[in-house]
């Protein structure tokens, strides 16, 4: 029954909020959001047919970005910035393509994308009754949620078993009430095609990110293969290109301001229904501790790599991925308090208390909740400093550290009886953590390393006392310095050396602490601190979820508008015009750049230093087939209205004829707090517009081969 009337209810929302540009949507939610009346031309059944192939099957999930298919021969366009870390790993100082490029002119010449998995949605179902019913009559929110986690495993892994490229998962939305799960078939060879140097994939660099008129050509061609037998097999010589049901066709017509766009992509975390606490949580805790500590260790990196260029090689993708991280915090932090978000937060739970007090039921029901999520992020206040530094031990206090702690504690996890490890915890969790221990080794550069774990250590012995870490206070005992205890670390630790890490798993618990090494030794003494973290916070996130449910159940009762789910790393449709926007007042933001901006820019020194060869083309105007008429110059980028975040990237951009007309890779840096509110008149996205993909390839990357495979006219 319960079932039934959220589904009555939430289909009532849906009616109700299409005429909306906001929404990360589940596909099987769009026949409700009148999109034909916005503008688009094709059935929606074409977009989405669990029935039979249809435009979804073209999108893949890429590491953490999106990827869709564009040839009949395994092709996948996606962002430059997703392919960057396949990029850096294939690189050295003789063979840098991140700032050279690279092209493979034949499929024999196709690098391997070091790590890279591609998944393809196979299945999409609501399991909501069976994953529910596991937890049935039990009122304690941890128990209720072990019950649901061992339902979950149990579920995926008989979809999983014996099937090394499949991945089944299964996602809560709206915190809970609803569950769905989502299978897909897993590709694990992927090969870089072609990517342009960073001064085309990244023009701009961090000054530009997340800013408008953006001059960023920030796309890459992969290939997909598979095994002769269909199977999503690993990297070997004797795959095959993978063939799609379905791939994208390239849009015919010029894009206009005013078209009707959308995305289907794997959108990451937003936070839309938390209430004012945890808006002021983040606001006044988070935010501004991952600004301090990013802003640190890139200071780190760019001073211990300034005359190495083999350093900066290794730490490319790392340092990229903070500073983009980094912008995005400092984004939010400026726009909640340029909006007051915090406040707006507070005055609309002022309405909603009234509304609750306004009858008996309602105040029996829901009179506590706002209160009851307080007390929660009270409790995890108290140690907020040390739980900050417990999180850079475990990640961003060097490589040796991380991958200690990770062979430490699942050797102790598979020492547990069965019934009281995680859940999901297996013999394959131990498989798959050898293989892709490769993987943490890849931005190893030992100088950044040893820097960053005295950081470390440094933060954990200025921590109040009331905070300590006393399990690791030997390291500050006697007269040595965290300097020369991390000298003396790194000189005696054999775990630089990945296949000696890679040994260890064959050893007890017991065998670890006997080999003394320092990164061990650490590790084992926080073990039982982590574990009692762990527990505490599995209570908190149970506690606070369960009350989260409840704060949905009141906004459905008294509001009855609009909800959609967060978005959580599942396939999601949104859609949108093209349009600029006005960042103040009497300034006006037209939705297209050109090439004429891209030489307006340029400097000749990073990150504005666009090719040579790239000015040489604008200069005898040769823009071949890619120059919008009304423009009169090769587009490079434009804004549109639709609802996206992080791991959106790559997604593909469609016109209202479900061609691709772009590639999604930003927002904008007035509407950063996205994440946790739609803004109608300040809120875009910035695609690379397709124009300029193919104007790149052809003209600049001499690459017409592949728009030959696309079936692209030039």
């Amino acid at each position: 029954m319960k079932k039934l009337f959220l589904t009555i209810l939430i289909s009532f929302l849906f009616v109700i909020s299409s005429l909306a540009q906001e929404g990360m949507w589940l596909l099987n939610q769009i026949d409700d959001l009148d999109l034909n009346k916005k503008g688009l031309q094709m059935e929606v059944i074409n977009i989405y047919n669990p029935e039979k192939p249809s435009l979804y099957n073209a999108i893949v999930q890429l590491g953490g970005g999106t990827a869709s298919f564009v040839s009949s021969e395994g092709l996948i366009l996606t962002n430059h910035h997703v392919a960057y870390a396949a990029l850096q790993r294939a690189s050295d100082v003789s063979s840098n393509y991140l700032t050279d490029g690279f092209l493979a002119r034949n499929r024999a010449d196709e690098i391997q994308a070091t790590g890279y998995r591609a998944q393809l949605l196979l299945e999409m179902k609501d399991v909501t009754d069976e994953v529910l019913g596991a937890a049935k009559g039990l009122t304690d929110p941890t128990e209720k949620d072990k019950k649901i986690d061992e339902k979950i495993a149990k579920m995926t892994e008989k979809l999983e078993k014996n099937k090394d490229d499949i991945n089944a998962t299964v996602a809560e939305m709206y915190n809970g009430k609803q569950y769905i799960l989502f299978v897909y078939k897993v590709f694990k060879d992927i090969r870089i095609v072609y990517s342009p140097p960073s001064s085309i994939g990244k023009y701009g660099g961090d000054i530009d990110n997340w800013m408008w008129p953006r001059h960023t050509g920030d796309f890459s061609f992969l290939r997909v293969y598979i095994a002769p037998d269909g199977t999503g097999a690993e990297y070997s010589q004797d795959n095959i290109p993978y063939k799609p049901e379905v791939w994208l066709k390239v849009a015919k017509e010029d894009l206009k301001d005013g078209d009707f766009t959308f995305i289907i992509g794997f959108p990451g975390f937003t936070t839309r229904y938390r209430t004012s606490n945890s808006a002021g949580w983040n606001l006044k805790y988070n935010y501004p501790f991952y600004i301090d500590n990013f802003t640190e260790i890139v200071d780190i990196m760019d001073e211990l790599t300034e005359n190495d260029p083999e350093g900066k090689i290794k730490l490319a993708s790392f340092m990229s991925g903070l500073l983009n991280a980094k912008k995005n915090y400092q984004g939010k932090v400026d726009g909640m308090k340029k909006t007051n978000f915090v406040q707006k937060k507070l005055d609309f739970e002022k309405k909603f208390i009234k509304w609750v007090n306004s009858s008996p039921e309602t105040k029996e029901k829901y009179g506590q909740i706002l209160d009851d999520i307080k007390a929660q992020y009270k409790i995890i206040e108290k140690t907020k400093d040390r739980d900050n530094v417990l999180g850079i031990l475990q990640g961003l206090a060097s490589t040796q550290l991380g991958v200690a702690g990770q062979i430490y504690s699942n050797v102790k996890e598979m020492e547990k009886p069965k019934k009281e490890r995680r859940p999901g915890f297996s013999e394959k969790t131990i498989e798959r953590a050898i293989k892709n221990l490769q993987y943490a080794y890849a931005n190893y550069y030992e100088p950044v390393d040893k820097a960053m774990f005295a950081r470390a250590l440094k933060l954990a012995n200025d921590l109040p006392n009331d905070q300590r870490i006393q399990e690791i206070d030997y390291i500050f005992s006697g007269n040595r310095s965290v300097e020369q205890f991390a000298d003396e670390a790194f000189k005696t630790s054999k775990l630089d050396d990945v296949e000696y890490a890679k040994s260890l798993y064959e050893k007890s618990s017991a065998e670890l602490e006997a080999l003394n090494d320092p990164f061990i030794t650490m590790v084992a003494k926080e073990y039982p601190l982590l574990e009692a973290y762990n527990k505490n916070y599995q209570v908190f996130a149970a506690n606070v979820t369960e009350l989260r449910k409840q704060y949905i159940d009141a906004l459905y009762e008294w509001k009855g508008t609009g909800l959609y789910p967060d978005a959580n790393s599942t396939m999601r449709f949104t859609s949108g015009p093209v349009k600029g926007y006005s960042p103040a007042n009497a300034v006006w933001y037209y939705p297209f750049t050109t090439l004429e901006g891209v030489v307006e820019k340029n400097t000749g020194e990073e990150p504005f230093d666009a090719p040579e060869g790239l000015i040489k083309l604008y200069n005898k105007k040769d823009y071949g087939e890619w120059a919008d008429p009304d423009l009169k110059d090769v587009p490079v980028a434009f804004l549109h209205m639709c609802d996206i975040t992080g791991g959106n990237s790559g997604s593909p951009v469609m016109n209202a004829k479900g061609e691709i007309i772009g590639v999604a890779f930003d927002g904008n840096y007035e509407a950063m707090i996205g994440d946790w509110q739609y803004d109608y008149d300040l809120q875009r996205t910035i695609s690379v517009d397709i124009r300029y993909v193919l104007f790149v390839t052809e003209k600049y990357g001499n690459a017409g081969f592949i728009l030959d495979e696309m079936e692209v006219a030039y």
